[in-house]
């Protein structure tokens, strides 16, 4: 039996880019809005729809916590759509990818965000579902709305575990 454990990284721009993208404030510079008044952190993630009436909504989600170590074995994708989380506070979430291997997920990996990161899912990425870590949490959940089936779910056949990243 192989390791079946993932010990979950920080998240950053670069080790998430074949799944998506990170939002993330800190990575682009403010312009200001409303007199000087507000400041817009403009385009700091794409959510991109296919299908003939594919069209964007915006949902918001109440999330119970999970404790860590983590066992899950489900994981989902979306076809038909980029989907996109924004933490609503500074609270960390827990992010599972996993990439494709011939139309099935492989190897998970897991990322713990800093304080105000979201997370856009591309495409056809398999992910773990919304995983907060130990407080509840509200989000901001940007995703495709319309006709076609967009979701497609995968069970592992044993479970994986992810523990948590060292301390600093």
């Amino acid at each position: 039996m192989s390791d079946r454990r993932i010990v979950a990284a920080p998240l950053t721009a670069e080790a998430f880019a074949p799944f998506g993208t990170v939002i993330d404030k800190d990575a682009v510079a403010p312009r200001p809005m409303n007199a000087g008044k507000a400041r817009r952190f403009h385009d700091l993630a794409q959510v991109h729809v296919a299908g003939a009436d594919g069209h964007v909504v915006i949902g918001y989600v109440e999330a119970d916590p999970y404790g860590l170590p983590l066992a899950f074995s489900l994981v989902e994708r979306h076809p038909l759509g980029a989907q996109a989380f924004l933490p609503l506070n500074g609270a960390p979430f827990l992010v599972v990818v996993c990439p494709d291997e011939g139309g099935r997920p492989g190897r998970p990996r897991a990322f713990v965000t800093a304080p105000g990161q979201g997370v856009c899912y591309a495409i056809g990425t398999w992910h773990g579902v919304l995983t907060p870590v130990g407080a509840p949490q509200d989000f901001l959940v940007v995703d495709r709305g319309g006709l076609g089936t967009n979701l497609e779910e995968y069970v592992f056949d044993q479970p994986w575990t992810i523990q948590a990243p060292p301390a600093p």
